[in-house]
């Protein structure tokens, strides 16, 4: 597998992510800057890691998703590339119209980190095609502006699609519908909270996240 992952000022995961798919699954990574405006040519997947790109200034990841890279990101997904948001990464795809809905500050107003449990909703996403629908995982998170919004016709359309992808088993964050994660229509776009580069290593807390990444490989055929 050949990954790309997005680097942003402020982003503080993606050397996470490049440790996980590189160290944990043996796969190749290259590493975007935001100002490159073309992708190489053999790419398999793009991941948009968590952090603050840009100091979360405006709304988080506004600024990122008018960066050069989200156009090739944008094009790279419109012909079904798979793509995966990861926290921060999941906030610059709603700001880019990548994804709908929008992520707010959680209710509280407090920062929540800690492990989640997490049901999955839907299984039509690439990424997820090594869970059935009500398969519980769990997985980290770490964030304060977590809390998915969306508005009412908004979610009839997400359930009338099997868009929701994932739903947090314990609301921490005041999420609409108790929603973690969230695909486009085709499948091949997913956004989610929690973090499974985080959980690739029994010894940093489970290998959940392992499962994740290696759908994308079966549903690609290449494990």
């Amino acid at each position: 597998m050949d990954v790309g992952v997005a680097v942003f000022p402020g982003a503080n995961c993606d050397r996470d992510v490049g440790w996980a798919l590189a160290g944990c699954l043996g796969w190749r990574v290259t590493f975007l800057w935001h100002q490159e405006a073309a992708l190489p040519r053999k790419l398999d997947a793009l991941v948009l890691p968590g952090g603050f790109s840009h100091g979360d200034y405006l709304r988080c990841g506004a600024i990122a998703s008018s960066a050069p890279l989200l156009g090739a990101v944008a094009d790279f997904a419109a012909m079904g590339g798979p793509v995966l948001g990861i926290c921060n990464g999941f906030q610059v795809l709603t700001e880019a119209g990548l994804l709908p809905g929008g992520l707010i500050r959680n209710r509280g107003l407090h920062f929540v980190c800690r492990d989640q449990r997490l049901q999955v909703e839907s299984s039509c996403s690439p990424w997820l095609r090594h869970f059935a629908p009500g398969d519980a995982l769990t997985l980290p998170i770490a964030h304060g502006e977590g809390c998915y919004h969306i508005d009412p016709p908004g979610l009839r359309q997400l359930e009338d699609h099997d868009q929701i992808a994932l739903r947090y088993l314990d609301n921490p964050n005041g999420s609409v519908g108790h929603i973690a994660g969230v695909s486009n229509k085709a499948g091949n776009v997913l956004g989610l909270m929690p973090h499974p580069e985080r959980a690739c290593d029994q010894a940093t807390g489970g290998t959940d996240g392992q499962a994740l990444f290696r759908g994308l490989a079966h549903w690609m055929g290449l494990s």
